[in-house]
């Protein structure tokens, strides 16, 4: 799948987070803009169930004032529930699966997910529901707005996703230019900030990786 800006969010079935007590877990749903890597809406539950996904799903577009081309998800049965094919039907949403026993067909879901689950201060419990919450409330605010990405050219996912991202590489290419001129000798080419990929993949197609 091939995807420009703003056209495909990725969800799945929650992640668990280990809460106070033996064998208690806390629910994370979170949404992704697979182009920016903007994550536009998370929560964390009590437990996970249809209705709470269709209701994340639901509010996720009305705070975000548009609906996505497609989103795509695992086969968790919150994700593959009646109540949220319903919802994506009724808004026109275009509904994508995980491929049976493929591990990496939710990749953006499964890389932001390794990556709070390695934090250096990802607690080993959470005391409630409400703690949860305040850690991962730090954490989404840190991806979307203070990491600066790879996959994006090293732009946070925010610039990339409400579009500063240009004015951010006019004023790298000023620095660039600058230090060109000041010691040419230092460079083989004039340089040039790299240019943020047109498109985002899930499972890029082989013949298209041969086309381009």
């Amino acid at each position: 799948m091939r995807h420009s800006p703003k056209h495909c969010v990725q969800g799945g079935a929650p992640t668990k987070l280990k809460g106070p007590r033996k064998g208690e877990r806390f629910h994370l749903y979170v949404l992704i803009d697979i182009y920016s890597r903007y994550t536009p809406h998370w929560i964390a539950a009590s437990h996970e169930s249809a209705l709470i996904a269709q209701q994340f799903i639901d509010d996720a577009i009305e705070r975000n004032g548009i609906s996505p081309h497609t989103v795509h998800a695992d086969r968790g049965v919150s994700m593959t529930s009646g109540l949220v094919s319903e919802l994506l039907t009724f808004l026109g949403v275009v509904r994508s699966h995980s491929t049976p026993r493929v591990s990496n067909d939710n990749a953006y879901s499964e890389a932001q997910f390794k990556i709070l689950n390695y934090l250096h201060d990802f607690p080993k419990s959470f005391a409630s529901l409400d703690d949860a919450r305040t850690f991962l409330k730090g954490f989404f605010n840190e991806c979307n707005h203070i990491h600066h990405h790879s996959g994006i050219e090293w732009h946070t996912p925010a610039s990339v996703h409400f579009g500063t991202a240009d004015a951010i590489d006019e004023a790298r290419q000023i620095t660039l230019t600058a230090a060109f001129h000041a010691n040419p000798a230092r460079f083989s080419a004039r340089p040039a900030p790299p240019k943020i990929p047109h498109v985002a993949y899930i499972n890029e197609p082989a013949f298209e990786k041969q086309i381009t």
